[in-house]
Parts: C-alpha cells; sequence; structure tokens
C-alpha cells in the first residue's frame, strides 16, 4: 500500500481539526450535552469515517477498504467496552456530570498518542519477526477467555497503582475545585480529583492499548490503516459516551461478543502466523497451511455479525434478566431492612 507523505499529512490534519472542534466547541466550556447534541455530533463522526473509508476503498481498492472497515468497526466495538470503564471511574470518583466531557476528551488523546506509539512498534515488528504473530495471536486469545470471566463489579472502586502513587506523593485537595488539575491553598499547590481522575484515565489507555493494537494487526499490517481506523474510533468516543450512557448497562452480553471478536481474531493471527510459519520447533520450521485463513470480506462478515447478534441479544433477551436482577436485589434490601 503506497500512501504518499501528503495523505498522512491531510489525515492527521482532519484529526487534529477534529480534536479542536471536540475541544473548542465541547469540552471548553463545562455542561452536560443533551441527547440530540449527542446523537447528532456521534453521527457526523461516524460519516466522516465512512467517507474516509470510500476514499481508501477508492484509491488503494476494495481489498484494502475491507481492511479499514474491519479494524474500524474492531475497534469501535472495542472503544464501547471501554466506556464500561470509564463509567466505573467516573461513578468512583463521582466526576461532576459537566466536567466529563473535558476528562474524556484528555483520554482521547492520552489514547491516540499511546496507540499511536504501539502501532509503529508494532509495525516495525511485524516486518522484523514474523513469529509476532504469534504472540499477538495467543495473547487475544487469553483477552477473550479473560472476558468470558469479566465482572465489573470486581474494580468497582478500586484505585490503580498511578492514583494510588500520585495521592501519596502529592497533597490532593479533598474537593473538585471546577475543573483546575491544580489549586493553591495556604500557600502550597494541591492536585484536585481532576488530575487524579485523568491519570486513572490515562493509565486504563495504556491497557487498552494493549489489546487494541494486535486485535488490528490480526486485520490488516498497514500502519496508515492501522493508525487511521484507531484515530476515527477514538474521536467519536466523546459524544458516544454521552449517547450511549444509558444504554451501557443493558448491553449484558458485550463481553461474550467482544471475547468472540477477539478469540476470532486471535485464532487469525495464529493461522497466518502458521502460513509464515519461520519458528524451527514448528512443523520443522517450514509453513503449514492445512486450515486455510480466513480473508478479509470473511473476517469483517464475521465480526459486525457477533455484534448484530450480541446487541440484538442484549435488548431483548437481556430486557428480561435485567428486571429479574433488579427485583432480586430488592428484595434482599427489603429483608435486610426487617433484620434491622
Amino acid at each position: 500500500m503506497d500512501v504518499q507523505p501528503w495523505v498522512w499529512g491531510v489525515t492527521i490534519g482532519v484529526i487534529v481539526l477534529m480534536l479542536a472542534i471536540d475541544f473548542f466547541g465541547h469540552a471548553r466550556k463545562a455542561h452536560e450535552p443533551s441527547l440530540r447534541e449527542a446523537a447528532l455530533w456521534s453521527l457526523a463522526y461516524v460519516v466522516i469515517a465512512l467517507v474516509f473509508g470510500g476514499f481508501v476503498w477508492w484509491e488503494w481498492g476494495s481489498d484494502f477498504g475491507v481492511q479499514y472497515f474491519s479494524g474500524y468497526v474492531t475497534e469501535k466495538s472495542l472503544s464501547v467496552d471501554n466506556l464500561f470503564v470509564f463509567v466505573l471511574i467516573f461513578t468512583s470518583f463521582r466526576v461532576p456530570r459537566q466536567y466529563q466531557q473535558k476528562v474524556l476528551l484528555i483520554g482521547i488523546i492520552i489514547a491516540l498518542v499511546l496507540r499511536t506509539v504501539f502501532i509503529f512498534v508494532g509495525a516495525a515488528a511485524v516486518n522484523e519477526f514474523a513469529a509476532v504473530f504469534y504472540l499477538f495471536g495467543a495473547f487475544l486469545i487469553y483477552t477473550a477467555i479473560t472476558q468470558l470471566k469479566s465482572n465489573d463489579d470486581e474494580d468497582d472502586g478500586k484505585e490503580n497503582i498511578a492514583v494510588r502513587v500520585v495521592r501519596r506523593i502529592f497533597p490532593t485537595t479533598g474537593d473538585y475545585v471546577g475543573d483546575k488539575l491544580l489549586h493553591k491553598h495556604d500557600g502550597r499547590w494541591h492536585v484536585t480529583p481532576m488530575l487524579v481522575v485523568i491519570i486513572a484515565i490515562g493509565s486504563a489507555d495504556v491497557l487498552f492499548a494493549v489489546d487494541s493494537i494486535p486485535a488490528i494487526f490480526g486485520l490488516t499490517q498497514e500502519p496508515f490503516l492501522v493508525f487511521a481506523a484507531n484515530a476515527f474510533s477514538l474521536l467519536g468516543l466523546l459524544q458516544l459516551y454521552f449517547l450511549i450512557d444509558g444504554l451501557l448497562d443493558r448491553l449484558v452480553y458485550l463481553n461474550y461478543g467482544l471475547a468472540g471478536i477477539l478469540g476470532f481474531i486471535g485464532a487469525k493471527l495464529v493461522i497466518h502466523a502458521l502460513h509464515k510459519n519461520e519458528v524451527s520447533f514448528i512443523n520443522g520450521g517450514e509453513p503449514w497451511t492445512v486450515i486455510p485463513e480466513p480473508g478479509t470480506i470473511t473476517s469483517l462478515v464475521v465480526i459486525v455479525g457477533i455484534l448484530a447478534i450480541t446487541t440484538i441479544a442484549s435488548l431483548t433477551f437481556g430486557r428480561r434478566k435485567l428486571p429479574a436482577e433488579s427485583e432480586s436485589e430488592s428484595e434482599v434490601e427489603a429483608e435486610e431492612q426487617e433484620r434491622g
């Protein structure tokens, strides 16, 4: 895939422009966006991503176009999973609703920078060592298994190491001081909870990057497509959060869908590694092509199919599950009150 420097420049310029619009048009003035505002901007970002995909299709052909769309859909679905973690962080730190936009935007910028670094490191590793596909594939399969066992309640309210270190080293204000990161009190600078939340979001972004980059390398090894798919999936995350905030708790089967997607891509990476095999203790160092590698169109169909089934199941069968759980919880609370 021959990408001219000016194409990289225009793409990066569009991304910077969209980040600037997010900051000056949304996050700079603290407010809680309406559902209409979030819906319109979410749609706008999706349209921009689709138009970009159409350009890739027109300029470099259908194969690269499908690779981009497969990567974009995968990264978008993983971004929705990331939103669950953001909700837990905001709830744990009691972030005022009107300040959440700024925290999210800073988190998105941190994620974009981290993933860009990971992309070029990963691309260099892929070009030098074909065996890295074994590692990527094994990691994604492991991640898929952990998704099946995931329990958000286990991490609710727990601070990660980075946050604990900040609290221990620097004096912290007891409450938010507007949207300030630092506040001078009694002649001494204090860290505000806003900065602590940003550190929590940023450290979570590191884990998200470790998951997402191997996943998209299983769909395309073109650094330009990997970068673009990640960037466009992240840019709409700010508005998507406020749009589906009320629906997040209804996507009760999302972890199963993500486990299926990550498991499929992990298996695809392992099969690809076997086809390019250079490891001496596997098949005597010779390629092993007994199992065919899924093509780009097959991958896109599988990913979209898994997401569709997961979403439909969550909004139908999941709706029956939620009332039952809430009723059982209320019954337990009632019994505890009677005992009290």
